[in-house]
């Protein structure tokens, strides 16, 4: 892992911002940082408390202390001596919007106000909150302090508040083209998880939940398994083949038909004959009742996609006379996020997930004409593994998600042209 951060290893540690302190000089990163920004202008110390007990903040740690049990942690200090000549230990957090490019060997965890109480050791006198930017703010440590903490954590803060929000930063974006185009086409996930979505200085919840999350959700645990998650999602091999097996012999007939001129759905009765024919034409020695058995699931496969795509149509995901023609957007979307993960893990170096990211563009403007069209596949994908046509929160989420990115007008969908020049 250190071999992979020393490829991108650099100096900056703490984020450091240019300010004149000149009136309308500095825009805020985010929606977070504005406000405590306008609350530290005027003074509104506790308000401002307030703020970071709802949201929550994130401390360095050198990369060997990470853990994510935070009672495991020990905040970086330092010692200072304050103009009055009395020397004090300090230690730093920052929010989201302020943290810097990630760095090899020193990580930032996500943590509450409350538990940030708990775990300062008992000798640090001042915590510093976005040192050195036009948004810090100091608070002494005692333990009156430390209770007004935990007092406020328990009034405020709600996990369920931060996600399924969409979330863009003002400044750090990369510029128009196929890395902001690759990092739109993970805005499902970013949405629903609550996470920006344009930004490349990826800490998601913290170095050892990103950690955590990959290896519980995708079993990766490592570079290497990093990387070859990575490869199937980027090549689309991550979701069962038959999926597009089946949308691909409805494409197929259509074909066919328009050839011949005809109009109108495909019949679903010669759709099924069709899949079925071409198993049975493709598959050496096709007998058995397992065989027969897997015909039968790709017959009533048919079935589930239709039954999908009506109620898609019902509620807005396709027109009248779309379909969802590939669900390689399941594995692109995914595939979006997996770079930054692996980032955020420190599996992957930058020139990585760059790489990713414009392969994602790539394979998603091949495959798909519009941003709506990428957005009903992948909620297709997204149904197909988990939904079991229940109908349920795996499709309910992704549906909100679907509306909400379509139409903000600050969404990437509505900001980033699907299609790139040249």
């Amino acid at each position: 892992m250190y071999a992979v951060g020393e490829q991108d290893d650099h100096d900056d540690i703490f984020p450091v911002i240019e300010y004149g302190g000149a009136e309308g000089c500095w825009e805020a990163p985010g929606d977070l940082e504005r406000r405590l920004y306008k609350l530290s202008q005027v003074e509104e110390s506790y308000t401002y408390l307030r703020t970071l007990a709802e949201n929550g903040v994130y401390h360095p740690v050198p990369i060997e202390q990470a853990n994510r049990n935070p009672a495991e942690r020990q905040p970086l200090t330092s010692r200072i001596t304050g103009s009055d000549g009395v020397p004090r230990t300090i230690t730093q957090v920052y929010t989201d919007g302020l943290l810097p490019r990630p760095h090899p060997y020193v990580v930032f965890e996500f943590i509450t106000l409350g538990t940030l109480a708990h775990i300062l050791p008992p000798e640090v006198d001042v915590l510093v909150v976005n040192a050195a930017t036009p948004c810090q703010e100091m608070f002494q440590v005692d333990d009156e302090e430390r209770e007004v903490w935990a007092d406020l954590h328990e009034e405020l803060f709600d996990p369920q508040v931060l996600t399924d929000r969409l979330v863009t930063r003002r400044t750090g974006a990369p510029e128009p083209g196929p890395l902001l185009h690759g990092l739109a086409c993970g805005a499902h996930l970013c949405y629903g998880n609550g996470d920006p979505w344009n930004t490349l200085d990826w800490h998601g919840a913290g170095y050892s939940a990103e950690v955590e999350r990959l290896e519980e959700s995708w079993g990766v645990s490592s570079r290497e398994d990093w990387l070859e998650t990575q490869q199937r999602l980027l090549e689309c091999e991550v979701s069962p083949w038959f999926w597009d097996f089946v949308l691909g012999a409805r494409q197929a007939l259509d074909r066919e038909r328009g050839a011949s001129g005809g109009r109108g759905p495909v019949d679903a009765g010669l759709w099924r004959d069709c899949v079925e024919a071409t198993l049975r034409r493709a598959v050496e020695a096709p007998e058995g009742p397992e065989f027969e058995q897997f015909l039968g699931e790709m017959r009533e496969m048919v079935g589930k996609i239709l039954r999908y795509e009506a109620r898609f149509r019902a509620d807005g995901l396709l027109g009248s006379d779309e379909v969802v023609r590939t669900v390689a957007a399941w594995d692109l979307g995914r595939a979006s996020k997996m770079a930054r993960w692996g980032r955020g893990a420190r599996y992957a170096t930058r020139a990585e997930m760059y790489d990713a990211l414009e392969r994602v563009s790539a394979g998603v403007r091949s495959s798909y004409r519009s941003w709506a069209e990428f957005s009903a596949a992948y909620v297709m994908g997204r149904c197909l593994h988990f939904d079991e046509e229940r109908f349920g929160e795996w499709y309910t989420e992704v549906l909100e998600a679907h509306h909400a990115l379509l139409r903000a007008p600050g969404s990437p969908w509505n900001t980033v042209p699907f299609q790139l020049p040249g």
